[in-house]
């Protein structure tokens, strides 16, 4: 039979894949041998597994995970075409975020050469102000990870993006920019600017400027003042493109009276051991939000949420009706807002011991 088969070091050098990925797809239960010598522990694979063999060599070429290409190799051909179908979507999506991180390079590159310019941008105080309620709860406070610890706001496409996270969750809106002059701005406002500002913005217009690392806003004749936080803010755009499997309206009242009444357990932050209760969310038999004991649904869709999270971003929006997206059980739970599509939240789950 070994000689109408191949060695591993065989199906190496005709697949394209190492011994070593050999033996670990076999170890992860992915691509295995047919059969294994149980006196020398030697591997050998059927001819007929080549063709499977070079595939994974192909999609490992193109970085797909091998959870999924588990399925491309299992599963029915439709559903194999929609793995790769995702994959490319997502390759896509990382080539948009490369160039976008090239061009903010190369606009570094041209700073070097020529000083600094101003920037000026023009808002209405009470957009701006609505911007940054629906994201300021998400700010983070670890003094080891300045970067979260103030309010990301980026120039882009005439419009003032506010981003805010605490590696726990993140919050996402924006405010239309009425004028602008100068270079696209990108920058980290510290918390306190922003919570000095925020009192202003009762109407009428706010001129934010950024000046190398000061960042000046006049609202009304007055005027707040700081220094722009000089670190590198995380990469939230891939949080973006969550493809959820639920969508659920709810009514905002409603759902944080029934988060204040339902049933919860503690659970802790993984880093610094802080408490705090866990809700978990499920659908009931009309496809309705609600919230259940743990232990109750096995075999439903379940989502652990930090609690207090959720209800700071419910009240973020002050929006009476809400749309939450919900994945499974290890997706990102987001809260949309269905008339203000630029703003949103996204908290990350808690895995539920089942």
């Amino acid at each position: 039979m070994e000689n109408e088969m191949r060695s591993i070091g065989e199906m190496a050098r005709e697949s394209g894949l190492s011994v070593s990925a050999l033996r670990f797809y076999d170890g992860a239960g992915v691509f295995g041998p047919a059969r294994v010598d149980p006196r020398t522990g030697y591997r050998w694979y059927a001819a007929e597994q080549l063709a499977d063999a070079r595939l994974i060599a192909r999609l490992r070429r193109v970085g797909m995970p091998l959870a999924e290409i588990s399925v491309v190799l299992t599963a029915p051909q439709a559903q194999a075409r929609q793995v790769l179908d995702e994959h490319l979507r997502r390759l896509e999506d990382g080539l948009t975020d490369a160039r976008r991180e090239l061009s903010t390079v190369r606009t570094l590159l041209d700073l070097r050469e020529i000083p600094m310019s101003t920037t000026r941008l023009t808002c209405l105080a009470t957009e701006l102000a609505a911007a940054l309620d629906a994201v300021r709860f998400a700010v983070g406070a670890d003094a080891a990870m300045p970067a979260v610890t103030g309010v990301l706001l980026e120039a882009e496409a005439d419009v003032l993006r506010a981003v805010a996270t605490d590696r726990y969750r993140l919050a996402v809106s924006q405010a239309p920019i009425t004028g602008q002059s100068g270079p696209a701005a990108r920058v980290i406002a510290p918390a306190s600017f922003v919570d000095e500002l925020r009192p202003l913005l009762t109407g009428g217009t706010v001129e934010l400027e950024i000046d190398g690392q000061l960042l000046t806003a006049t609202v009304g004749g007055r005027q707040v003042g700081g220094e722009r936080l000089d670190h590198d803010y995380p990469d939230y755009r891939p949080m973006l493109r969550l493809r959820p499997t639920h969508q659920v309206e709810v009514a905002a009242g409603a759902l944080r009276e029934t988060l204040g009444t339902g049933a919860t357990h503690t659970g802790r932050h993984g880093q610094d051991g802080a408490a705090y209760d866990v809700s978990v969310l499920s659908l009931d038999g009309d496809g309705g939000l609600t919230v259940v004991e743990r232990d109750t649904a096995a075999g439903e869709l379940l989502v652990g949420v930090n609690r207090d999270f959720l209800l700071e971003a419910l009240a973020a929006g002050a929006q009476p009706q809400l749309v939450l997206e919900l994945g499974g059980p290890i997706a990102p739970l987001a809260i949309r807002f269905p008339d203000r599509k630029d703003t949103f939240s996204i908290l990350m789950p808690i895995a539920l011991d089942r």
